[in-house]
């Protein structure tokens, strides 16, 4: 049976190579695995242009994993963080600031509404106690983008320091840290790299992280702890997670191959484009305006239809090799469908073929 083809932002489709590379097992202190590990965090590095200004430091597990080491390890206990939200992982951030204890402010737009330069300018100028601001790049709960290198050069005008979720966005969006300032970025290695998922990594302003011994909440999750280590002996802390650290590492390479970030963007842009199309087609509504949408992954809104049930819907569709995310929104009903992975256009209008087929079985659509 031909496995389905993973329309989420993660876990999602990767290539057989990929896949391969994880056949092999690596000792944690072997050499050969020491040089594999340092290999990927300087391939990462240079995605960002931050050789020189900024450490990669991985740790064990899932993207959030990393977002809330890095608000424990670079924000001090008693600094403050404005937590910019418009969806789920804005709040997720600020969930986090509160479990570890750290004050925090919020401002919260609208799903479909980005934050603005402005918006920061105005409440940094209210606030002075803030030290911080954490920003979504593109928030997976719908796909808007917001205006990161806008909101940085605020963030900087102030003095203040910006920790940046790049979750959804890193490896296809650009962000050059030699242009957009930043304590901290976070990504993971089941996203646009399409590795698996399995371990988060933090770029983190050297200044920034030599000056946060002390700070962290938490032993595991230690950033400082875990850079100095590495640096010490070029070994993980703890037991490292060998297998995705190898398909990182070949995933790598073929994005590499493929043309490093202007090529990965531009086959996302390709899918995301087929989608739209293909989803208009059948009249079904994106919940975003073109303008804001990040070619990441898109939300739709569900057909207004009695006969309509996301999880009839999901398998239906699942039965004919596609896999899509249900909706995050409160509001409204919606359905959400990823345009990354290792997948092209072709793939992505084959699932528009599927969601058809289905609507019509459903006697939602006709056609």
């Amino acid at each position: 049976m031909t496995a389905p083809l993973l329309l989420t932002p993660g876990p999602l489709t990767t290539s057989a190579r990929t896949r391969q590379a994880m056949l092999v097992d690596w000792g944690s202190w072997d050499d050969r695995f020491n040089q594999l590990t340092a290999s990927v965090c300087e391939q990462l590095l240079a995605i960002i242009d931050g050789a020189g200004s900024h450490h990669c430091v991985p740790l064990q597990g899932s993207g959030t994993f990393a977002v809330e080491a890095a608000i424990g390890t670079l924000v001090p206990r008693d600094g403050k963080v404005l937590v910019l939200i418009n969806g789920a992982y804005g709040k997720r951030l600020a969930r986090i600031c509160e479990v570890l204890g750290r004050d925090f402010s919020t401002f919260e737009t609208a799903e479909d509404e980005p934050t603005t330069a402005t918006d920061v300018d105005r409440l940094l100028h209210a606030d002075p106690a803030i030290t911080h601001v954490a920003l979504i790049h593109c928030e997976t709960s719908t796909g808007i983008l917001n205006p990161l290198p806008a909101i940085a050069q605020v963030v900087k005008t102030h003095g203040k320091r910006l920790i940046i979720d790049a979750m959804s966005s890193f490896g296809a969006l650009p962000i050059d840290a030699r242009e957009v300032p930043f304590d901290a970025l976070i990504a993971a290695s089941g996203k646009c790299l399409e590795g698996v998922p399995g371990m988060g990594f933090v770029f983190a302003d050297r200044q920034a992280l030599a000056a946060a011994q002390g700070n962290c909440h938490s032993l595991a999750m230690d950033l400082f702890d875990q850079h100095s280590y590495m640096t010490r002996t070029g070994q993980w802390r703890f037991t490292p997670p060998t297998h995705v650290v190898a398909a990182l590492h070949e995933a790598l390479l073929q994005y590499q191959e493929e043309g490093g970030l202007p090529a990965r963007h531009e086959r996302y842009a390709s899918n995301c484009q087929a989608l739209l199309d293909g989803m208009a087609e059948l009249g079904l509504r994106s919940f975003l305006p073109v303008d804001i949408q990040a070619p990441i992954i898109v939300t739709f809104h569900a057909p207004q239809d009695p006969r309509y049930r996301f999880k009839d819907f999901y398998e239906r569709v699942k039965a004919k090799g596609f896999i899509l995310y249900p909706g995050k929104l409160t509001q409204v009903e919606t359905f959400r469908v990823g345009c990354i992975g290792h997948v092209d256009a072709a793939g992505m209008r084959a699932a528009v073929k599927a969601i058809a087929e289905v609507l019509q079985e459903m006697e939602v659509l006709e056609i």
